[in-house]
């Protein structure tokens, strides 16, 4: 098949995946359905600003409109009066700068470089943000289409400040809907992937011919987990700016919804760096031949300890706020079997080297697993014991629980 021929194809391909884009966004809530809503505010507002500069100011202006349309639709309604802001006061410095300028210096090559070297100074200031280039951009159009002129700069701050109200009332005619429940289901997800690959871990302890290639596998999975984490915490970033300024109505345990996801993910995060170190012991164990050293009784405690580590796992990672008392006890039943554990190996006859090393290893990451548990558990109690005064309004009035993010 020629080039020529393929090229419909891609087409074609392209248009399917779109189509199937739009059906996902349309059935379901999501970030798919998000970046749909985003993208379509962000046409009517850049398409309502330029027709209404384009139809009251000079057409040497109209497009600062709907570029400004584009700056001021973000991701978040925080996200876009933070940028208008920062926009509108670098549009401001440029042109005043322009103004300046060429009045009083006149229009010369070297007026312009000293323009463009003062701007992009005042662009570096901290409080401009990523708009602190627009300085230099609206300076030079200033100085260069306009000359410096009063009446051109005063067109142009209408122009901007048209674009930034158009981008703002599309964003808050349809405001970003609050997805907090979906946080909460991703922390969730990471801890049931947790449980299951620590109850995997208890298994090849215990098992008399572990698998080599699946404990090399669960090194790999708790890479990609580490990942997952990093991920996780960044949309809820996203998620804590979105509920900023946003008029959608927030529901009861909103407040502390995303706190606690938070400490339950550094939990999980900590977690799983400690059962990376060791899974590795255990690869290295395998390929040495060492695992067999150890006495079946301290294989299958271990075992029987990670089992109890994946149940407080699960636990803690549950959306809803876990009983402490519950929780508490798992965890002691936990450090109980460690404490037995360690005895064992103080009481234990000879054994053969480096049986005591690796018995030693193994106990010391199980150990610091279970300070995290502890630790993570008496963080999410303090985040759950926080009570804010919206939190009491609704518990006196019997406001309702949310039941589903909003679409």
């Amino acid at each position: 098949m020629s080039r020529r021929d393929k090229v419909p194809e891609k087409v074609w391909a392209a248009a399917a995946e779109t189509a199937a884009y739009v059906r996902r966004a349309v059935r379901s809530s999501g970030s798919e359905r998000d970046d749909l809503l985003l993208t379509a505010k962000t046409v009517a507002a850049a398409t309502a600003a330029w027709m209404l500069a384009h139809h009251f100011l000079p057409s040497t202006v109209s497009t600062f409109a709907p570029f400004t349309a584009l700056v001021a639709v973000q991701a978040t309604v925080y996200r876009s009066f933070r940028e208008s802001v920062q926009y509108l006061l670098a549009m401001s410095l440029g042109a005043t700068l322009a103004a300046v300028v060429a009045a009083t210096l006149g229009l010369h090559a070297w007026t312009l470089a000293l323009l463009t070297l003062i701007a992009l100074r005042l662009g570096r200031v901290r409080g401009l943000g990523q708009q602190g280039i627009q300085v230099a951009v609206v300076g030079l159009f200033a100085f260069s289409s306009g000359e410096g002129r009063i009446d051109y700069i005063g067109h142009l701050a209408v122009s901007v400040v048209v674009g930034a109200l158009c981008g703002l009332a599309a964003h808050l005619a349809l405001a970003p809907a609050r997805h907090t429940s979906h946080r909460q289901q991703d922390v969730a997800h990471l801890y049931g992937g947790l449980s299951r690959r620590t109850e995997g871990l208890a298994g090849t302890f215990e098992a008399s011919a572990p698998d080599a290639d699946q404990v090399r596998q669960w090194r790999q999975d708790w890479r990609r987990l580490s990942a997952d984490c990093d991920r996780i915490r960044g949309s809820i970033d996203v998620e804590e700016e979105n509920a900023k300024l946003n008029p959608r109505r927030s529901f009861d345990g909103d407040a502390q919804a995303l706190p606690r996801a938070r400490e339950a993910l550094t939990v999980a995060q900590r977690c799983v760096d400690h059962l990376r170190s060791l899974t590795r012991t255990l690869d290295f164990a395998l390929a040495d031949e060492e695992l067999d050293t150890l006495p079946g009784t301290f294989r299958t405690g271990l075992g029987s300890l990670l089992r109890r580590v994946a149940t407080v796992m699960e636990e803690l990672g549950k959306p809803s706020p876990t009983d402490d008392d519950r929780l508490t006890g798992m965890i002691d039943a936990a450090e109980a079997d460690l404490g037995t554990l360690e005895r064992q190996e103080l009481t234990a006859p000879e054994v053969r080297p480096p049986a005591p090393t690796l018995q030693g290893t193994l106990l010391t990451d199980a150990a610091r697993l279970l300070a995290e548990l502890r630790w993570g558990r008496q963080a999410l109690a303090a985040v759950s014991a926080v009570e804010t005064p919206r939190t009491r309004a609704q518990a006196g009035t019997g406001a309702p629980e949310r039941k589903a993010d909003q679409a």
